[in-house]
């Protein structure tokens, strides 16, 4: 018994107050990185900034977490079963909210390491890159849009005989409301195409047509 306590009375050791300062304070520049590259492409409705706050937060927590266990090896074993215990019930709604996160938790693994020249390259070459995939992707738009049109509902044939002039479409919904029809229609369209479907509001009964962006996944 004396043996293991001596084994890990050996294994602990003090944290200056220089790497208590350095972690922190890198780990909240990188998270700080970390949300602007966030916020540069978010591509969501509503951006929310206690979301981004608590990005940098975890980078931080995480940095002292690890900073403090790898200090002791008792304190270590502790952890890990206090962890093993937590569970987190918020839902994520976006996927890329939690490779956000997931980004978040590594800067502050790698910092609270003391490996800091890993943290500052490694975060600053994965925010270049996906701002730069980002952009493409922005660039090399897939041209898919949402179409939602509005029509009486004695213009129902005329619709749906000018709805086969149009490019490849797919019916998302089509709902009556008070004697009057709106339909959601997915479509692929270059800008040549875009006339076909504002052709539709010259279609007598046609109330307005509508053409969206879509930036979801499509099944064209």
């Amino acid at each position: 018994m004396k043996d293991l306590q001596s084994l890990f009375l050996e294994e602990f050791s003090a944290i200056s107050v220089g790497e208590l300062l350095t972690a922190v304070l890198l780990s909240f520049l990188l998270g700080l990185f970390i949300v602007a590259v966030y916020r540069a492409t978010y591509t969501g409705v509503l951006f929310q900034k206690s979301f981004a706050l608590g990005l940098v937060l975890l980078s931080m927590v995480t940095s002292l977490v690890i900073l403090t266990i790898s200090s002791n090896v008792v304190l270590s074993l502790g952890m890990v079963g206090a962890l093993s215990i937590v569970r987190f019930r918020t839902a994520v709604k976006e996927p890329m909210d939690t490779i956000f996160m997931f980004w978040a938790i590594v800067a502050g693994i790698i910092t609270g390491a003391g490996y800091v020249p890993v943290a500052i390259i490694a975060t600053l070459l994965i925010g270049i890159l996906f701002l730069a995939l980002s952009f493409a992707g922005v660039r090399f738009h897939s041209g898919a849009y949402l179409a939602v049109v509005r029509y009486d509902e004695a213009a129902d044939e005329n619709v749906n005989s000018a709805l086969r002039l149009l490019p490849k479409y797919k019916l998302r919904s089509k709902n009556m409301v008070g004697g009057a029809f709106e339909m959601v229609l997915e479509l692929k369209l270059t800008e040549a195409q875009m006339k076909q479907v504002e052709a539709l509001r010259s279609v007598e009964g046609v109330q307005e047509v509508d053409l969206l962006s879509y930036n979801g996944g499509t099944t064209l």
